[in-house]
């Protein structure tokens, strides 16, 4: 992309990633249109943002549990603001955390809703000024755990990422026509604000599970704090990627971006069961066909 400075729509900027994206997009010169669900938890960003930012900086309400019509209003006037949306980043998200037969479809819906139907909302009211302007970038945030879903009681969050994986890897075929190149980061473990804090959800308590739950629950509060990713280098890099500076100059596009040691280590593993699995099942799974007839 030869233009010099992008407009970014990112969602989710009140903490975390998206807090330190806002930051790093900013000082490389791009403009930043900020969401959060509430205006109130981003204000903070214009305070922090150096005297030669303001220009730079739009925020926006845009809530993904909102009904469509009311996102493609916020999209629109998004766009309003400097005549393009150059890149989204779709980040705004929440773990639930919550056993799935304690949970339910419930706990489900709830946790889809904001990280899978939320996310295609904001996107699909993206899409059409992009298609227009035949060229735009959309980075979908995933997660390592989309990838490793075992581990419990974080199967619907899990769920979740590997649904809006699979869709984000079909936006990057659909709209490659367009100009329109999609990647899906799949962070590890990084040390952001209330990542791991999100309260279980138990619709039916069984108590069979309790000692499930309570171990996990320790294990969260042990790792809370002590993540060794830094996001802000990892939005230093996604910044690299999308403006193609830096160390990945020359480099071709990517369809996924795997972040931190333990996301590398985890989906290695992952793709080496998957391996075994096939070569185990092999000579099985693969004579299943109809019979020639001579």
């Amino acid at each position: 992309m030869v233009q010099s400075q992008r407009v970014w729509l990112i969602t989710g900027t009140s903490s975390g990633f998206g807090k330190r994206l806002v930051a790093s997009v900013l000082a490389r010169g791009d403009k930043v249109i900020a969401t959060a669900r509430s205006l109130s938890s981003i204000q903070s960003l214009q305070q922090s943002s150096p005297s030669s930012h303001p220009s730079q900086l739009h925020l926006l309400q845009l809530d993904l549990n909102d009904s469509l019509e009311i996102i493609q209003s916020r999209i629109k006037e998004a766009f309003g603001v400097w005549g393009r949306i150059d890149v989204l980043v779709n980040n705004a998200g929440f773990g639930m955390k919550s056993v799935i037969e304690e949970g339910g479809s419930l706990a489900a819906l709830t946790q889809f809703q904001t990280n899978v139907f939320g996310t295609i909302n904001v996107t699909n009211s993206v899409i059409p000024y992009m298609r227009d302007q035949r060229s735009g970038t959309i980075i979908i945030v995933g997660s390592r755990s989309g990838w490793t879903p075992a581990m419990p009681p974080v199967g619907f969050y899990s769920a979740s990422k590997a649904a809006i994986h699979a869709i984000g890897e079909t936006y990057a075929s659909e709209l490659s026509p367009f100009g329109i190149r999609v990647t899906i980061i799949i962070p590890g473990s990084f040390r952001t604000e209330n990542v791991l804090k999100q309260p279980l959800t138990i619709h039916n308590h069984i108590p069979e599970y309790d000692t499930l739950r309570s171990t996990a629950q320790k294990k969260f509060e042990q790792i809370a704090g002590t993540e060794k990713g830094d996001p802000r280098k990892a939005m230093e890099l996604l910044v690299d990627v999308v403006r193609g500076e830096g160390k990945v100059r020359g480099r071709e596009w990517p369809m996924w971006l795997f972040l931190g040691k333990d996301c590398y280590r985890d989906v290695e593993n992952k793709c080496e069961r998957v391996r075994r699995n096939l070569r185990e099942w092999e000579d099985l799974t693969n004579d299943l066909e109809f019979d020639e007839v001579c």
